[in-house]
């Protein structure tokens, strides 16, 4: 028969295009929003760090990173997508269905200890960004910095707590609220780009042609860390799940087609979204070079940013830095604490308070705060560990969405398991490059 010789993946964009009905209006609307929660961690203050410091030392030539990075996120995203529509349950609980417990113990610790450097970074970019924007005033009424940091790693702790309670009036005002970020995130770089004038010649060579050196490793490494973030690789699975069930109760008659009708808007929402992520990093690293590399400004953290900004670009640019800081902190903070609950609800399968758990993982950022780190290093390093936990929320992800057993007829085709198992041996291969890098080795 034709049909035992047709792959799964195959018989899926077959029906996508005959069988599904033309889009009606407002439904393409309604299905936007996962994505776009998701992209948020790829816009964290880990991104800024990373992006800042790779634009202000290597200029512009590590764009391409991000380019492959986010045709990375893409595939990476659309794969946990389709997990949660496919199955109608989380990355984790399907990790707790079909691997033994051992083996989701030891999956549970890297996914936590992952968000848990994801939390690190994300609730210092907020209170960074919240000291940015009223440190100045407050240091100018007798302040001292670390009492003025504290006081914004508090009242950022209150502004997150209220965005999670936007939850309580439905999903999709949290879900809204958070897009709402986004754009002002977008909005503050365009801001940036216009004052900073960059030379888009070199923009556009360096996003095609990719250029490294043993230098700018550790870097590209974060960077890709920054970008393909592991903790909204359990959470995209989750984040499409009210729709999933409200589409199926809709038409019980046609779970098959309103599975396939899910995917097919999920997929532009992946698209639109990752895209638009993508705009932003390159945004952070093209200002970075434009105004900092170009000009021999040497920048060694994020608050030496904003003040090399004013007296470069004039204060509106110093500002919009300053906010963007601040949203994607609050976003991304948000967003952190989400996929903390998805985690270890899907792992271990215990409710836990979304709240509870915002309140502990600030521990260690107030640690770092109260000792007087550098943010920028923990950024970046929290970023680089990032990395390394990526391949441990990945590779689960590529062995349940391959097996027709788990997916049904949206199992994985041949094709999109091979640009998989490429991303995770990219990754792979990046980690153990900067490992020997590390202990000294040359190239």
């Amino acid at each position: 028969m034709s049909s035992s010789t047709s792959t799964p993946a195959n018989k899926v964009w077959s029906l996508r295009f005959k069988a599904l009905p033309a889009f009606r209006s407002g439904e393409l609307w309604y299905y936007f929003g996962p994505a776009f929660v998701a992209s948020v961690a790829y816009i964290d203050p880990g991104n800024f760090a990373t992006n800042i410091e790779g634009g202000t030392r290597f200029g512009y030539s590590l764009l391409w990173v991000l380019l492959w990075s986010n045709a990375m996120a893409i595939l990476i995203q659309y794969l946990s997508a389709k997990l949660g529509i496919a199955t109608g349950r989380t990355l984790p609980q399907n990790c707790r269905d079909n691997f033994s417990w051992g083996m989701n113990l030891f999956l549970w610790v890297a996914a936590e200890l992952a968000a848990l450097a994801t939390d690190l970074a994300e609730f210092l970019g907020a209170a960074l960004g919240f000291y940015l924007l009223v440190g100045p005033w407050l240091l100018a009424h007798g302040l001292e910095k670390s009492t003025v940091l504290m006081v914004a790693a508090l009242a950022t702790a209150v502004l997150v707590f209220l965005i999670l309670a936007l939850e309580l009036y439905g999903f999709r005002k949290l879900e809204m609220g958070i897009m709402t970020f986004v754009f002002g995130i977008a909005a503050c770089y365009a801001i940036e780009i216009f004052l900073a004038k960059p030379n888009w010649a070199q923009v556009g060579y360096h996003i095609l042609v990719p250029q490294i050196g043993s230098e700018s490793i550790y870097i590209a490494v974060g960077m890709l860390g920054a970008t393909v973030m592991p903790h909204v690789v359990y959470l995209h699975s989750a984040l499409v799940q009210d729709r999933a069930r409200k589409a199926l109760e809709g038409c019980p008659t046609s779970q098959r087609l309103q599975r396939l009708k899910h995917l097919q808007f999920e997929i532009i929402d992946v698209f639109a979204a990752m895209n638009g992520a993508w705009l932003i990093n390159t945004a952070m690293i093209v200002m970075a070079a434009a105004v900092f590399f170009t000009h021999g400004q040497h920048v060694t953290s994020i608050e030496d940013a904003h003040q090399t900004l004013a007296p470069l670009l004039g204060g509106v640019s110093a500002m919009a830095f300053a906010l963007a800081l601040l949203l994607s902190g609050l976003s991304s903070s948000t967003v952190g604490t989400m996929a903390g609950q998805v985690i270890i609800e899907g792992f271990l399968n215990i409710r836990f308070s979304v709240f509870l758990r915002r309140l502990i993982t600030m521990i260690p950022a107030l640690i770092v705060i109260a000792m007087k780190l550098d943010p920028l290093k923990i950024l970046v390093l929290s970023q680089v560990g990032l990395s390394f936990a990526l391949p441990f929320a990945l590779v689960p992800l590529i062995l349940l969405t391959r097996r027709t057993k788990v997916m049904g007829e949206l199992a994985n085709g041949r094709s999109t398991n091979v640009l998989a198992y490429a991303t995770v041996t990219v990754i792979i291969g990046l980690n153990l490059l900067l490992i020997y890098q590390s202990f000294g080795g040359k190239f």
